[in-house]
C-alpha cells in the first residue's frame, strides 16, 4: 500500500516534471519502466475488485445465517450437523483452491493474481471461525457439557492442524492467540478446582512443553517470528504461572528448587536456543530474536528479585509442608524435558563457540552463565539452607545495574539504538524503584527524578550525535 502510494507520488511529480522540461521523455519512460506505472491502474482495479468481493461475501454469510436462524428449530440433529459441516468444508475447500491457484499459475510459468491469494486466504481464516461456531453449535446439537477453556484449547489446536498442512502465517497466529486464550480461562480451575483432572486441564497444565513443542516447529514451517514470539511468550509466562514461584517463601512452592528452576529456564533455553538444532534447518532464523527475548527475561528476572519483599517472610520449611496433591501440581514432567532440552541446547552452544554471533561480543557465554548460576544458586540457598534477606535484594540490584551496563555497552560497540536505549531505560527505571521502595522524603524523590531525566536526554543526545557522525564517515 506504502509503495503503491509512493508510486502514485512519483508518477504525478516525474510527469510534471517532464512537462516542464526538467527531464526528457526518454528519461521519464525509464523511470516509468522501473518504477511500474503501467501497473497502478490494474492495482487499482484489483483492490476494488477485493472490496466488492469482501462486502459480497459478507452478505452472502449473513443471508446463510439468517436462512440458517430462520428454520434452525424446525430442522433435525442430522440436518444442521450436515449443514454445519457442509459449509465448513466448502469455505475450505474454495479457500484452499483460490490460495493454491497462484502458486501453481507460477510454477507454470503464468503470472500470478496476488488478490486471489489474498481472497484465499481470507476465506480460510473465516472457515477457521466457521471451525470454532461448529464447536459451539455441535456441543449444543449432541448435548455435550464442556467449559470455556476446553472450547477455546480445541478451537486454537484445531486451527494449528489447519496452519501446519497449509503453512499459513495467519492461521497458525490465530491458533496460538486462541490456545493463550483457552491457557488464561483455565488457569483458575487448575489453581482453585479439585474437580476430576480432564484433557483441558492436562493442557493447561503442561502447557510450558506443549507450547514450545508444538508451536516452534510450526513457526519454522510458516517462517514466522510472529509465531515464534507468541510460542516464546506462552512458554515463558505459562511456566510461571504454573509453578508460582513468587514470592520465594510462598507456600505453593512444594521444593526449594521449584522457584529456581522457574525463573531459570526461560533465559536459558532462549539464550542457548540455536535453529542449527534442527537437523532440516541450515539458517539461523530465529537465533537473533531468542536472544533478545533472553535479555528480556533476565532483565524481567533481576528486576522482579531486586525488591526487598521478595526476600522477606516466614514460612515453614518446603519439604515438610508438601502433600501429595501439592506434588503433583508441579509439572515434573515438564521440568525434566525443558531442562534437558537447556543442557542439550548449551552443550551445541559451546561446540559452536568458534564461530560466536554476533550479540556476544559483549554478552560472552560466560556472562549470561553468571546470570544463571545466581538465579539457580540464591533463591535455592535463601529457601532451603539459610535465609539472607537484604543480601538477595543486593545480589539482584547489582546483576540488573550489570545487565543495564551490557546493555548499553552494546549499543555503543555496535551501534545498536535498541540495545542502548533499553539499557539506559533499564538502568533509570532500577534507580527509581530503590527511590521509591524505600522511604525517602519528597524533596530528594524530586531530585532523583530531575537527575535521572537529564541523564537520560544527555546521554541519548550524545549517543545520536555518535551514531550519526559514525553513519555519516561510512557514507563519506
Amino acid at each position: 500500500m506504502f509503495f503503491d502510494n509512493f508510486q502514485r507520488r512519483l508518477r504525478r511529480e516525474s510527469e510534471l516534471w517532464r512537462d516542464e522540461g526538467i527531464i526528457s521523455a526518454s528519461q521519464y519512460q525509464q523511470i516509468a519502466d522501473r518504477y511500474q506505472f503501467k501497473n497502478l491502474e490494474m492495482a487499482a482495479r484489483d483492490r476494488f475488485m477485493m472490496i466488492a468481493i469482501a462486502i459480497g461475501g459478507i452478505l452472502l454469510v449473513i443471508g446463510v445465517y439468517t436462512f440458517a436462524a430462520a428454520n434452525w428449530f424446525s430442522w433435525s440433529r442430522e440436518v444442521k450437523f450436515i449443514l454445519m459441516m457442509s459449509l465448513f468444508f466448502f469455505i475450505s475447500i474454495t479457500g484452499f483452491y483460490n490460495w493454491r491457484e497462484p502458486t501453481l499459475s507460477s510454477k507454470e510459468g503464468k503470472k500470478p493474481q496476488r488478490n486471489k491469494r489474498l481472497l484465499g486466504e481470507a476465506l480460510l481464516i473465516f472457515a477457521a471461525f466457521i471451525l470454532g461456531a461448529n464447536l459451539i453449535l455441535m456441543a449444543q446439537i449432541f448435548n455435550i457439557t464442556g467449559s470455556l477453556p476446553e472450547l477455546f484449547l480445541a478451537w486454537g489446536f484445531g486451527v494449528s492442524f489447519m496452519a501446519y498442512g497449509l503453512s499459513l502465517n495467519s492461521l497458525g497466529i490465530m491458533s496460538i492467540i486462541l490456545v493463550m486464550i483457552g491457557y488464561w480461562a483455565g488457569l483458575g480451575d487448575l489453581w482453585y478446582s479439585s474437580e476430576q483432572l480432564s484433557w483441558s486441564r492436562l493442557a493447561v497444565r503442561h502447557m510450558p512443553l506443549i507450547s514450545w513443542l508444538w508451536f516452534v516447529p510450526l513457526a519454522y514451517l510458516c517462517r514466522s517470528r510472529w509465531i515464534f514470539f507468541f510460542a516464546a511468550f506462552l512458554f515463558a509466562s505459562s511456566l510461571q504461572f504454573n509453578l508460582n514461584p513468587l514470592p520465594l517463601l510462598n507456600f505453593s512452592n512444594v521444593a526449594p528448587w521449584v522457584a529456581s528452576f522457574a525463573l531459570a529456564l526461560p533465559p536459558a533455553i532462549f539464550w542457548s536456543y540455536d535453529d542449527l538444532l534442527f537437523p532440516t534447518i541450515n539458517y539461523r532464523l530465529f537465533q537473533p530474536l531468542a536472544r533478545n527475548l533472553a535479555l528480556i527475561a533476565f532483565g524481567l528476572v533481576f528486576y522482579a528479585l531486586s525488591f526487598r519483599w521478595q526476600w522477606q517472610g516466614f514460612s515453614s520449611n518446603s519439604f515438610g509442608s508438601t502433600n501429595n496433591s501439592n506434588f503433583l501440581s508441579v509439572p515434573v514432567i515438564d521440568l525434566g524435558i525443558l531442562s534437558g532440552l537447556a543442557v542439550l541446547q548449551w552443550l551445541f552452544l559451546l561446540r559452536q563457540r568458534n564461530n560466536p554471533p554476533r550479540r556476544e561480543v559483549v554478552f560472552n557465554t560466560a556472562l549470561i552463565a553468571t546470570f544463571l548460576g545466581f538465579i539457580l544458586v540464591v533463591p535455592f540457598w535463601h529457601q532451603a539452607i539459610s535465609r539472607i534477606g537484604d543480601l538477595g535484594s543486593f545480589i539482584f540490584n547489582v546483576l540488573l545495574a550489570v545487565l543495564s551496563w551490557g546493555l548499553i555497552q552494546e549499543g555503543m560497540k555496535l551501534n545498536d539504538r535498541r540495545s542502548f536505549w533499553g539499557g539506559m531505560l533499564l538502568l533509570t527505571l532500577l534507580v527509581i524503584s530503590r527511590m521509591l521502595e524505600y522511604d525517602t522524603d519528597l524533596l530528594f524523590r524530586a531530585m532523583v527524578f530531575l537527575m535521572c531525566g537529564s541523564i537520560l536526554i544527555s546521554a541519548g543526545m550524545w549517543f545520536e550525535n555518535r551514531l550519526t557522525g559514525s553513519s555519516g564517515k561510512k557514507a563519506s
